[in-house]
């Protein structure tokens, strides 16, 4: 025939030219140049690359220590960005597979890639749909789930468009290629979504935020200092920038980023044990926050997979029969939708019986025929379609009440096979399908709503079905459902957030509007999937969690992928947000300790010309000893308590107390060694062994209440630090010992002590009041 001789090599040769073949590929992940520079050229880098440069000039190399924290920081962002790229790079909604082609009047299986316009394709049952194509001839069904998210079949006949992404459950056609590369309706669709995604990330954003303002005090101040030491205090080249770099190295958090990173990355190393694919290691910390969780139903609620809950013989005659019968009508059939996957899980295969003719399910007609000549017809179908409703047993009722879906196994006395309905009819079984509620469904959902997080079900299938399947999961509110193909605008789609749970017959532009007015409403949304549906919607989500089952597109545009495809295992992902959060948290008061009483102090010494009492490589060693490594070790416990703060003011009202003692410990030492006629070496020498002291107050308040572990970090860490301090007095420049000063080192630890016990009881105190009366403004805790 000649429409089907399809292109010669010639004009497949033109086509290529033109550039009109099926090998579009889009990269919108970032470049391996781009991953360095986006982790180098950051504000708080620059600045501390700017200051170990002046450090480097003036041959202050010991003092330059603390850009190995710097480094190592940096390797560990660059190398999770590359893996995560490399992960997520090639997003390709079409299975990389060979298609048959007819050209010159023969078939040639060739790579989808190599497909061009006005291609002529042959496409069975099963097969996925690898560009956009008009039907010429034949008659098929294509389950258009992946791009719709509605499961219903459509029938495709001459006319039809095929569309990429889908693909065909039953039947044959010949098709020719309308639509290639980008033009095809799949890459359309996921365009938008193949952009890399900002991070957002409150840890990250908080250290921003601080670099950010220390910025814009960090070149003018350490003007300031330098041209103070230098002139008014005549000191040399060398001191005045050790001096002012140590003032301003003070207010950058080098250690907090450190730890940040390393708290993640463990986050994704434990995650991955319990088969979790982390792309995004800061979506660990986004999921702690999360308040509002946005589920699809199949494969997600659903295990995605049908199967047969129960065998009902309606004919005694026929019980052993059914096996052979089955065995035999799947060995014969090319239907290919999840129904007959359940079937041929189920029934094994036979060739028990001889079929002569077959007519492939339809949705349509709801059922599909084979000729047994041995039986008769051998009809498999929708029970309402095989028989009259007066014939219909009662159990398949229940069955259907209890949302199962029934197929009839019937067979007539007939051998020939027709379109019409059947006549004749005897029922022989009942199959009772289910799409079987992933086990610890309930409990999930359950725990999730327990914990303030709420759960919307959004989905392309019957509104009704959605809400009996969100039942049978225990959804709380699952009576509260919608159907959306029946809303036209874009405001009435976002109103329906409001009022309802369940939401049916979702278009996939539907989903990211209703994912986008959630957040619109200020809540932290995040988003399951598994379709090329989801793929906009997962898009906007703050977090994003695709199932391994599901479609590539989803997979890879994904932040977490569930590879055992089981959400309920959430929770382990929630468990580590909210550890990481919570344990940074708490040792951040450490850590801000530092850019606190820095930022005061440095302020004073420009004020007053005296020069910052401390060194660089002082504040390494407390950034080392006293930072580094109480809270690597505390970064690694558990903590499961809701994340129901902001994390930087919490942080920065920690650190606050512990910063003012430094600062007015340094003050009052000052004042002191000026009376008493202290060198400098003695004065400098007392206020940094007062500056470790109230700093190992911090780690040990951290490490409250004690355990087995805090116990040894606290000790370890004061008696560490100490030690370490006397071993390379030389280096950091203090005497060995406290000599004559040791009085009043005691007596200012002892003061330092009461005064935070103090402040410690008031502050238990106001947060008590503030459990009993969430309303209440408590003063005192801002003292």
């Amino acid at each position: 025939m000649k429409e089907l001789a399809g292109l010669t090599e010639k004009e497949v040769s033109q086509k290529i030219a033109s550039g009109q073949q099926n090998d579009y590929q889009e990269d919108a992940s970032k470049s391996t140049k781009e991953i360095f520079k986006d982790n180098i050229l950051t504000l708080f880098n620059f600045l501390n690359f700017g200051i170990g440069i002046c450090l480097l000039l003036v041959g202050a190399y010991s003092n330059m220590a603390y850009l190995a924290i710097i480094f190592v920081n940096i390797t560990m962002g660059i190398y999770q960005e590359i893996n995560a790229r490399n992960l997520v790079r090639k997003l390709s909604i079409i299975s990389q597979a060979e298609v048959t082609v007819i050209r010159e009047g023969k078939e040639q299986l060739i790579s989808t890639k190599e497909l061009v316009l006005g291609d002529l394709v042959k496409i069975g049952a099963g097969e996925q749909i690898p560009s956009d194509m008009q039907v010429l001839s034949g008659r098929a069904e294509a389950n258009e789930a992946l791009l719709t998210g509605e499961s219903d079949l459509i029938i495709k006949e001459e006319g039809a468009e095929l569309l990429s992404g889908s693909y065909l459950t039953s039947g044959s056609v010949y098709a020719t290629v309308i639509r290639v590369g980008a033009d095809n309706y799949a890459v359309r669709l996921t365009n938008e979504a193949k952009t890399h995604k900002k991070i957002r990330s409150e840890l990250v954003d908080s250290i921003r935020k601080v670099s950010k303002f220390t910025s814009f005090v960090i070149i003018p101040l350490g003007v300031v200092l330098f041209l103070e030491a230098l002139f008014i205090r005549e000191s040399s080249l060398q001191v005045s920038v050790v001096v002012s770099a140590a003032a301003l190295l003070g207010m950058l958090p080098k250690g907090l980023v450190l730890l940040i990173s390393i708290a993640l990355t463990t986050a994704v190393t434990k995650l991955a044990k319990k088969r979790i694919l982390v792309q995004d290691m800061y979506s660990i910390e986004t999921l702690a926050h999360v308040d509002t969780l946005c589920l699809d139903k199949t494969g997600t609620i659903t295990e995605g997979k049908m199967s047969i809950q129960r065998v009902e013989t309606l004919q005694p005659t026929y019980e052993e029969a059914i096996p052979q019968i089955m065995g035999t009508y799947l060995a014969e059939s090319s239907d290919n939708n999840l129904t007959m996957h359940a079937l041929r899980d189920y029934f094994a295969i036979s060739n028990r019986y001889e079929v002569t003719d077959k007519l492939a399910f339809s949705s349509d007609r709801k059922w599909g025929a084979m000729v047994f000549p041995e039986l008769g017809t051998v009809y498999i179908g929708a029970p309402e379609r095989l028989v009259e409703n007066s014939r219909l047993p009662k159990s398949l009722i229940e069955a259907q009440a209890n949302g199962y879906r029934v197929l009839m196994l019937g067979i007539a006395p007939t051998h020939t096979l027709t379109e019409d309905a059947p006549q004749l009819v005897e029922p022989i079984a009942l199959f009772e399908i289910d799409d079987p509620i992933r086990k610890n469904a309930q409990e999930t959902l359950a725990y999730l709503h327990e914990e303030g997080v709420d759960l919307k079900v959004i989905s392309g299938d019957n509104p009704v079905t959605v809400s009996n399947i969100a039942r049978r999961a225990g959804l709380p509110n699952y009576e509260a459902y919608i159907d959306l193909s029946n809303l036209t605008e874009e405001q009435e789609v976002r109103e329906a957030v409001r009022t309802y749970t369940v939401f049916g017959r979702v278009s996939p532009q539907q989903k990211k509007i209703l994912v986008n007015e959630l957040k619109e409403q200020g809540r932290t949304v995040a988003m399951t999937g598994d379709g090329v549906n989801d793929v906009l919607a997962l898009r906007e989500a703050d977090c994003s969690i695709a199932m391994a089952e599901g479609d590539s597109a989803t997979r890879q545009i994904a932040n977490l992928v569930l590879l055992d495809s089981d959400f309920t295992t959430l929770p382990e992902v929630l468990f580590e947000g909210r550890r990481v959060v919570n344990n940074v948290t708490k040792v951040s008061g450490i850590f801000f300790i530092k850019t606190i009483y820095s930022f005061i102090l440095s302020i004073l010494c420009a004020v007053t010309a005296i020069g910052f009492p401390f060194i660089p490589i002082q504040i390494t060693l407390i950034d080392l000893a006293i930072e580094g490594y109480p809270s690597f070790f505390l970064s690694f416990e558990n903590d499961k308590r809701k994340v129901d703060y902001r994390y930087l003011p919490t942080a920065l009202v920690n650190a606050l107390p512990n910063a003012l003692l430094v600062f007015l410990n340094v003050v009052a030492i000052y004042v002191i060694g000026k009376n008493q006629a202290w060198s400098t070496e003695t004065t400098t020498t007392l206020m940094y062994y007062l500056l470790i002291g109230i700093s190992c107050m911090a780690v040990i308040k951290a490490c409250l209440p004690f355990n087995p572990l805090r116990i040894f970090l606290a000790v370890t860490t004061v008696v560490g630090i100490y030690v370490a301090a006397m071993l390379f007095h030389g280096l950091l420049e203090v005497q060995l010992g406290l000599g004559a000063t040791w009085p009043y080192f005691i007596g200012f630890m002892i003061l330092n002590i009461i005064l935070r016990l103090i402040y410690w009881k008031i502050d238990i105190q106001a947060q008590l009041l503030k459990k009993v009366n969430p309303q209440a403004t408590v003063q005192v805790t801002a003292k």
